[in-house]
């Protein structure tokens, strides 16, 4: 059982039941993408005392969950699982991922910052082959791979290298291993 001292936040019961099994962590849930504002304020509050950590399953409702929350709240800390572990029996979600996969993206969790200096631009991807080319989408994925970030779209891609300062060097490096 691996021991985290923040609180997760996850988007329904069945993801505290199944994390429980493996996780000691407290829980808060969404009740999908339709947060309220009492579990926003409840997480504002929690957030003054302890790291709060967003677990949402890696498909759209996962995104507006974390656009969401960070609109409302600031510093909360992300960790991304990949799709292609967190599909069982037609379901995509948290409590369908392989452990292991969520365990990895917890030991890489990070802020997205909502105001940033430009560290990489979209000509910068464009030359990097993450856009424009034919096999664009499987650069991104393999760069989204090596950095924790979850399913990204070119839009998404640019806005968390941003938000991380990852450099076009550091990216050329990422991408040649």
């Amino acid at each position: 059982m691996k021991k985290l001292d923040c609180v997760l936040v996850v988007e329904g019961k069945s993801d505290v039941s199944y994390l429980s099994n493996y996780i000691d962590a407290e829980f808060i849930i969404t009740n999908g993408s339709e947060i309220s504002d009492e579990t926003i304020n409840y997480i504002k509050k929690i957030k003054e005392v302890k790291e709060v950590v967003v677990l949402v399953d890696p498909d759209s409702p996962g995104k507006r969950i974390r656009d969401i929350l960070d609109q409302n709240i600031n510093g909360l800390k992300h960790c991304f699982i990949r799709k292609e572990f967190a599909i069982k029996n037609g379901k995509v979600g948290v409590a369908e991922c392989e452990i292991n996969e969520i365990f990895k993206a917890l030991d890489n969790m990070f802020v997205l910052k909502k105001e940033y200096v430009e560290s990489i631009s979209y000509s910068d991807l464009y030359e990097l082959n993450l856009i424009g080319c034919n096999n664009s989408k499987e650069l991104r994925n393999k760069l989204s791979y090596k950095l924790s970030l979850g399913y990204v779209n070119a839009k998404t891609l640019y806005k968390r290298l941003n938000s991380l300062n990852i450099s076009k060097n550091k990216i050329e490096e990422l991408l040649n291993e």
